[in-house]
């Protein structure tokens, strides 16, 4: 059986470094992405590398009837799915300071990044434990770093490691053949902050390389959190 990955928000950024790097490694990659034409220049992006794309499905994590489709048309056309990498999310507000933030933007992140994530999550783990898969989430630390702390942006991800946690001691507890675990990527260069380019980021090929070594290492981690760069000063 081939291995066969499903990324969120593939189109562009992280997503589709590691889309990119996994497929170069011998993954069948199909992508999420919310819009149609952005989805299919990826893909012949990463077909002209050689990259085995089996398609992609429409996500719009915020909708959660969207999500649900979306789960079933991978259990339909993908049976053999064992690798889910939540990848997709929102940044929120940037610029506001923890008190200036507005509960509009704190909901609309968290519906985002932690509601849309586990429901999706949810619907898939039906396939991936059938296929004794994979689920990893991209995130970042749930501890404050005074570089960079947008309150709706790091509580979203909060939540989402805590779910990470729990499930992977649930697996663990009850003898489910599935594996959670968290990677932080660390400062990387993306639409999602600006295309930010400090001192210590790094570039989506990068990232994405390193993540396909860690995916292919052979190596169980489940419940942890990994940090392929972590945050220093500079």
């Amino acid at each position: 059986m081939n291995k066969t990955a499903f990324i969120t928000g593939a189109n562009k950024g992280i997503g589709f470094g590691i889309s990119k790097h996994l497929g170069m490694s011998g993954w069948d990659i199909v992508l999420g992405a919310r819009d149609e034409q952005r989805a299919k220049a990826a893909i012949a992006e990463l077909k002209a590398l050689g990259v085995n794309v089996l398609g992609w499905v429409s996500i719009e994590l915020a909708d959660l009837n969207c999500v649900a489709q979306c789960a079933e048309t991978i259990k339909k056309d993908y049976p053999n799915l064992n690798l889910l990498i939540n990848n997709a999310g929102i940044p929120g507000n940037m610029a506001h300071l923890s008190w200036e933030s507005q509960m509009k933007d704190i909901q609309e992140t968290v519906s985002v990044n932690y509601y849309g994530t586990f429901a999706l999550t949810n619907a898939l783990l039906p396939v991936i434990q059938a296929n004794k898969g994979r689920i990893i989430n991209i995130t970042v630390p749930s501890e404050v770093s005074p570089y960079w702390h947008p309150l709706a942006y790091v509580a979203s991800k909060a939540a989402q490691n805590a779910m990470m946690g729990v499930m992977a001691m649930d697996f663990e507890q009850k003898d489910i053949p599935v594996e959670i675990f968290s990677v932080h990527p660390g400062p990387t260069t993306t639409d999602l902050n600006g295309n930010m380019a400090l001192p210590g980021f790094h570039n989506i090929d990068t990232v994405g390389e390193k993540m396909a070594e860690l995916i292919n290492d052979g190596q169980r981690h489940n419940g942890e959190f990994i940090e392929l760069y972590p945050i220093v000063e500079e």
